[in-house]
């Protein structure tokens, strides 16, 4: 098992709890919300979560959505996954849409809202190249391995799809 990263956390509310993880092994703690907030069909919010943290260089937080939240209410995150740089000090919001085309959806302070999940990042240096080196997929992107068919039978495209064949394992 490999040592925890030690990450500095700051209670911008002092009553939240702190983020935890609700299972050994979990990649993501759970962010809470600050504020009670309800949002109709097709609204947005940005929620405080009451902390902000310091991560060490070479390391950045991903705000990621919770599947039980998105499969029973149909709340999602407009950006997921958030990103917290590792120089950020300010409190960690939550920017949440509710999907659902009919119900509003309620959340209560100290409600779980997100998960936080802290990853090594590697810096990059860019070389700027007149030509990069071929690959087996080349420029192929956006279902160009397939597993989708358009409206018009072909495979790929930005038509609408069917997921038939995912589901069948095709």
């Amino acid at each position: 098992m490999r040592t925890p990263v030690d990450v500095l956390i700051r209670r911008v509310d002092p009553e939240v709890p702190l983020p935890a993880y609700g299972h050994p092994g979990d990649a993501g703690a759970d962010l809470v919300t600050t504020e009670a907030a309800e949002l109709a069909p097709g609204e947005r919010a940005v929620l405080p979560t009451g902390v902000s943290i310091a991560l060490p260089d070479g390391y950045a937080a991903f705000v990621h959505p919770r599947s039980g939240l998105a499969a029973r209410c149909g709340v999602a995150l407009v950006n997921a996954p958030g990103t917290v740089d590792a120089g950020y000090r300010g409190e960690i919001k939550v920017i949440v849409v509710n999907l659902d085309p009919r119900e509003s959806v309620r959340f209560e302070r100290f409600d779980r809202i997100a998960q936080l999940v802290v990853q090594q990042v590697e810096k990059v240096r860019f070389h700027e190249v007149a030509e990069l080196p071929g690959s087996a997929r080349a420029e192929g992107g956006f279902g160009s391995t397939g597993g989708h068919a358009a409206v018009d039978g072909s495979t790929g495209g930005n038509r609408y799809a069917s997921v038939v064949s995912d589901r069948e394992g095709q």
